[in-house]
């Protein structure tokens, strides 16, 4: 939802006027795709990533507006809470040596988003969540100084009508209140993003969705909300709740979470942005002068804002994006299901599994969604989730005989069925080979030693607390060993365990 809104209150003629506007978007956007408007195969990817700002104690700080003007950068942007920042990297087309240029580009950016936090004594750290972020961190005095946050937020509370129930089951067991959505700050993620054409797009989403549950499983890195040991993956479960507009009565009705995994495959775009009408009230009824039947009789392309907008309240974890860049419209899947960090390399290695592993799936004569049930992949999804890279998952046999689906490690399915059908779609993108099996090679070694982010945070702070330190030193000693590795570079799975260690 990067729209620039002015915060306001919201009439009934304003949800009217905006429902018949997201009506006339919807028409024009299946008028764009019957008239073949859309941008030609163009092989174009892009990647965003949230950061937390730290200080040397490893405890958050809230200084986002003062290091964003230090930075000075467009590349650079606000989230949700204060001690949030974004690093957008510019479209790229897969293919040669374009996984060693983004990680070029993001070492390049983060070093220099670093420099300039130090003078206001933080550090940028990728990482799936803080894990000395406290409750009292998370709280709406402690939004972003942006209209749009302070909107939303105030939307989502009033679509409720109550205080957000937090209610996580882990290794340990997280029960609170909140009165904002600012637990959703805690989120920071990694957002791959995928130009499709309208023709590809299906294939592509349903694709993203079946393999969403094995991403996971490699890359977990958040298994700490507010001192608490949870999931290894806890992003999930703490952004539903953190975004839930359903009171106790809606959620017993089975009304959908404006978070949430999806119900089915797809056949094209128009059946994640129709589900987006039918299912969910609009938050933030915001709407422009644009007609888009007019601009579209006139030969234009509708920027279809209020479709845009509205489709940025719903927060899926492979959302449709639609936008316009030099008067054509394209297609986008972005992809929102990894977290952040550990290193550059680790992001990159995640950025080469998806991209390979969707191309591949995506050109299957019997396509992966044919022979497994959404509600498996679902499940799938929540296992990961739950179990990290120690999760069990349910995939497709190969060959004809025994059961459809087979249970198995997610580290088995990735290492003999996953990383090879990966390094033939980075081949058919045209990836350097030396790229392709150096960063496919990192997840081969997380898989072979059963190591992720998680797994390294969730070992290094045990360790500290066998040290004899309390719980509150743990995470902040296990923040900064963190930090000292994440900067270091060297991928996760190599990170020794525990805090004495001195990085080479």
């Amino acid at each position: 939802m990067g729209e620039k809104v002015v915060a306001g209150v919201f009439d009934l003629s304003d949800r009217q006027r905006y429902r018949r506007k997201l009506r006339q978007c919807l028409d024009g956007l299946e008028r764009l795709l019957e008239e073949r408007r859309f941008d030609r195969p163009r092989n174009l990817m892009g990647l965003e990533i949230e950061l937390n700002l730290a200080g040397p104690d490893g405890l958050p700080r809230m200084v986002n507006g003062q290091v964003l003007e230090r930075i000075a950068s467009r590349d650079f942007q606000t989230e949700l809470g204060m001690f949030n920042l974004e690093v957008n990297i510019a479209p790229h087309r897969l293919g040669g040596r374009v996984l060693d240029q983004l990680a070029e580009e993001l070492r390049t950016g983060l070093g220099y988003a670093h420099r300039q936090a130090g003078k206001v004594d933080a550090d940028v750290l990728m990482i799936g969540i803080l894990p000395t972020l406290s409750r009292a961190d998370l709280v709406e005095s402690n939004l972003s100084d942006v209209d749009r946050y302070t909107l939303l937020n105030d939307q989502i509370l009033a679509a409720r009508g109550e205080d957000f129930r937090l209610d996580i089951e882990g290794v340990e067991r997280l029960s609170c209140t909140t009165a904002s959505i600012m637990p959703e700050a805690a989120c920071t993620s990694v957002q791959l993003h995928l130009q499709v054409t309208p023709d590809r797009f299906a294939d592509v989403w349903n694709a993203a969705q079946a393999v969403a549950a094995a991403q996971i499983a490699v890359g977990a890195n958040a298994p700490f909300v507010f001192g608490h040991e949870l999931w290894p993956e806890s992003r999930p479960p703490l952004f539903q709740q953190a975004t839930d507009t359903r009171p106790p009565e809606l959620v017993a009705q089975g009304v959908r979470p404006r978070t949430w995994f999806g119900e089915r495959w797809v056949t094209g775009p128009l059946d994640l942005f129709e589900e987006n009408l039918r299912y969910f009230p609009a938050l933030l009824p915001i709407c422009e002068d644009e007609d888009p039947g007019r601009v579209l009789a006139a030969g234009g392309v509708p920027r279809l804002a209020e479709l845009a907008l509205h489709n940025g309240t719903v927060y899926r974890w492979n959302r449709p994006v639609y936008s316009v860049a030099d008067g054509v419209p394209h297609l986008r899947v972005e992809n929102r299901v990894l977290p952040a960090g550990p290193t550059v390399t680790d992001v990159i290695a995640n950025t080469a599994f998806y991209y390979g592993l969707v191309r591949a799936l995506a050109e299957q004569s019997r396509p992966v969604w044919s022979r497994m049930p959404f509600e498996v992949a679902a499940e799938n999804f929540d296992a990961a989730c739950r179990q990290g890279i120690e999760a069990r998952l349910r995939w497709p046999r190969r060959g004809r005989t025994g059961p459809a689906l087979v249970e198995q490690p997610a580290v088995t399915l990735v290492r003999e069925e996953l990383l090879p059908l990966a390094a033939e779609g980075l081949d058919a993108w045209g990836v350097d080979p030396a790229d392709r099996d150096r960063y496919l090679g990192v997840i081969e070694e997380r898989c072979r030693r059963r190591v992720n982010g998680a797994s390294w945070q969730s070992a290094t702070y045990h360790r500290a607390l066998e040290s004899g330190m309390d719980r509150e030193s743990a995470l902040a000693a296990t923040t900064r060993r963190y930090a000292e590795l994440m900067h270091a570079g060297e991928p996760v799975h190599n990170w020794p365990v525990g805090l004495l260690e001195s990085v080479g």
